[in-house]
């Protein structure tokens, strides 16, 4: 072999060890998955991860366990029951619930239903922190949070004509380079804007410009949580779905198959 042929083999020999070490993946966060398969969890509750896919979607917004994450109107606690545990030892989590000086008075019940579920386990749930989610109050002291999710509220928000405070108060509270992490149910029409109280579904660019205009930037989106069978057709809407089935018995198999909402998953970051 000529020098010339050993000089080229070698670099592309390197090109493709740096390559390999370039793409491979993220190592596994075992801490996850631990709390994911934690016995806090209801079987109801893990019998929907086939269709919310909270590993997958809390990778790809990138949460660590050493962090203040702030969770918007949790209801009645799926996603408290697996970041109570994940962030229980180094981290902080602040569960921000339903305002009862601003929010409608059919919302509170999930207060009653978040609290009920926090006072059951106190080995799981004791440090959880709640504080109200008001639109015209701080959440928190600004600057306070590393990462702030919703899951499937905006459409409530914006019938209310909250949701662009309610995300000014979110920008506020995280620190600069902190992470906004959003799921909602996906509208066809990608500007469709939810004026009215409906089937809840979102327009994905409508989102996206509406929280970027309060000065977010989208880092990435994902199709983690897409549902291809999803027709959005039905009379009810989503809650003609599970887990909801609001018609009752009525076409049930029929919303069974079809699996929970298509829905849009998107990370945004507030600049450093």
């Amino acid at each position: 072999m000529t020098s010339r042929i050993r000089y080229v083999s070698l670099l592309l020999v390197t090109g493709l060890g740096f390559g390999l070490f370039a793409v491979a993946p993220a190592r596994a966060d075992d801490a996850l998955k631990t709390a994911i398969a934690s016995d806090a969890r209801t079987p109801g509750q893990k019998a929907r991860d086939q269709y919310r896919h909270p590993y997958e979607t809390l990778t790809f917004f990138g949460i660590k366990p050493d962090m203040t994450v702030v969770e918007l109107w949790p209801f009645g606690g799926w996603y408290t029951a697996i970041l109570a545990p994940y962030l229980e030892e180094k981290g902080r989590l602040i569960e921000a619930d339903v305002d009862p000086e601003t929010a409608p008075e059919n919302y509170l019940s999930y207060n009653i239903q978040l609290q009920k579920m926090l006072t059951s386990r106190p080995d799981i749930y004791g440090k959880v922190e709640t504080v109200h989610l008001s639109p015209d109050k701080p959440l928190l002291p600004a600057g306070t949070a590393d990462m702030v999710l919703t899951f499937r509220n905006i459409h409530n928000w914006h019938w209310y004509g909250q949701d662009r405070k309610i995300f000014e108060q979110a920008y506020k509270a995280l620190k600069p380079g902190g992470i906004l992490g959003v799921v909602e149910h996906r509208a066809d029409d990608p500007d469709f804007e939810p004026k009215e109280m409906g089937q809840a579904y979102v327009g994905t660019q409508w989102a996206i410009d509406m929280i970027e205009s309060l000065g977010f930037k989208l880092a990435d989106q994902s199709e983690i949580n897409a549902n291809p069978k999803d027709t959005k057709d039905y009379p009810i809407g989503v809650w003609n779905l599970p887990p909801i089935f609001a018609g009752g018995d009525k076409d049930r198999a029929k919303y069974a198959a079809i699996g929970e909402s298509d829905r849009f998953t998107l990370k945004f970051v507030k600049p450093e």
